[in-house]
């Protein structure tokens, strides 16, 4: 759904906590991150900001970081990196940190903790700066390729400036909407545009029918290696009575184990199901069969066609044996704390989940090489941020900016009210 559409759906009351990449790059991870981010942080306690009064302020980022939205604060190759686009993704770094904190119950960020031999202060900027210039190459770089935007994404952008303005009435008020993110219209075309570009570039390296499209064996061994999936479907025999639990001696909770006799029996039919497997001449075929007739999984009628799991998901002896088998290969009698299994490793499906997630990892691999090869120069202006500074003076001004909005909102819709503050909506 593009920003247009949201805005019109839900109204601008609910538009105030979204971030204003949403929508405008889709594709690309960095921005998706932040409206995800944005709208999970609207809900995170925080203390109470009072109002920056935005009565001459014309450049926000003069106004919380003491340097004018256009001045060049780093260079990556021979493009420069200015304050504007900086500062927006230092609001966003520090709103998304200080959301994983409060989960915790944690309102102020520990400033000069130690994050890699830095403090987490100059990390955070360093980040914003990494991010920074990163988008400051995708639109250079796809030059470099002969990629060019469609005039639809082009108008499509615009619109979205135009449905903005035109819902709040006049420009300086739609221009503090920007503010809310710490952007200003022309930041949000650029961020929108690069972001395009983004997706752009991430097809034609890695699309279908390129030189860099991963076949299923890369992603299968993606999948497995490096993100750790695999799956499997088992034979379950029960020697725990899972509708009666217990504590235990180290004073967790369990479920009461079954009598002696009864896992004894279970054990013995253990047995005779996998010697039944072992003298089959097509054991997978009877696999399901004796599946189905024997195994006491509560979850066998929600995954009748096995578990994808991920390593450290299931209990460790199940783990530890599927991860032994090879794809068509069944295991001997495991035992865990739940009871016998009998495990039948499957080769993965759906590899174009996986696809997607190598394509992304494959892109920011060479995004990080950009962020090399285009050596990052800084200066003194960048030297001069004072990120925990800069933060405080961005939420008095957002928060001002929320309320200006706010009210114009009111004005147009006296019945309706929009609950929250701008410091509590930033991502």
């Amino acid at each position: 759904m593009t920003m247009t559409k949201r805005i019109l759906a839900f109204g601008l009351t609910l538009a105030l906590g979204a971030s204003l990449l949403s929508g405008c790059s889709k594709g690309d991870s960095a921005s998706s991150s932040a409206s995800a981010s944005s709208s999970a942080s609207s809900s995170a306690d925080t203390p109470a900001v009072e109002a920056m009064d935005l009565t001459g302020v014309t450049d926000p980022y003069l106004a919380t970081a003491g340097l004018s939205g256009d001045t060049v604060v780093a260079t990556a190759g021979d493009y420069e990196v200015t304050a504007d686009s900086l500062l927006y993704w230092l609001n966003y770094n520090i709103g998304y940190t200080l959301q994983q904190y409060s989960m915790y119950g944690v309102t102020e960020l520990p400033w000069d903790s130690d994050v890699g031999g830095t403090t987490m202060e100059q990390s955070m900027l360093y980040t914003a700066l990494q991010l920074a210039a990163y988008y400051r190459l995708l639109p250079e770089v796809g030059a470099k390729e002969g990629l060019t935007l469609s005039q639809e994404t082009v108008d499509g952008v615009e619109a979205d400036r135009a449905t903005i303005q035109e819902q709040l009435g006049d420009e300086k008020t739609a221009e503090h909407y920007y503010w809310l993110n710490m952007m200003t219209p022309d930041v949000f075309q650029k961020m929108c545009l690069a972001g395009e570009m983004g997706t752009l570039l991430q097809e034609h390296y890695f699309g279908q029918g390129s030189a860099g499209y991963p076949t299923d064996a890369e992603v299968v061994a993606y999948a497995q290696d490096d993100l750790g999936y695999y799956r499997a479907k088992h034979i379950l025999l029960l020697t725990k009575n899972m509708e009666e639990q217990v504590t235990n001696e180290d004073g967790t909770s369990g479920f009461a184990p079954l009598d002696e006799a009864t896992v004894a029996e279970k054990k013995a039919k253990a047995d005779d199901l996998l010697a039944q497997l072992r003298a089959a001449d097509d054991p997978v075929a009877l696999f399901d069969t004796l599946m189905n007739e024997n195994s006491e999984d509560s979850g066998l009628s929600a995954y009748p066609d096995g578990y994808t799991a991920y390593k450290g998901q299931m209990v460790p002896e199940f783990e530890e044996a599927a991860l032994a088998l090879k794809d068509g290969e069944i295991s001997g009698v495991v035992e865990s704390d739940y009871g016998y299994h009998i495990i039948l490793r499957l080769p993965l499906e759906d590899l174009d989940q996986f696809r997607d997630q190598l394509v992304s990892s494959k892109m920011q691999e060479l995004g990080d090489q950009w962020l090399v090869d285009y050596a990052i120069q800084t200066n003194d202006a960048y030297d001069a941020i004072d990120p925990s500074d800069f933060w405080e003076k961005a939420q008095a001004l957002q928060e001002g900016a929320y309320q200006e909005i706010q009210a114009v909102i009111s004005a147009k819709n006296p019945d309706s009210s929009a609950d929250g503050s701008a410091s509590g909506s930033q991502g």
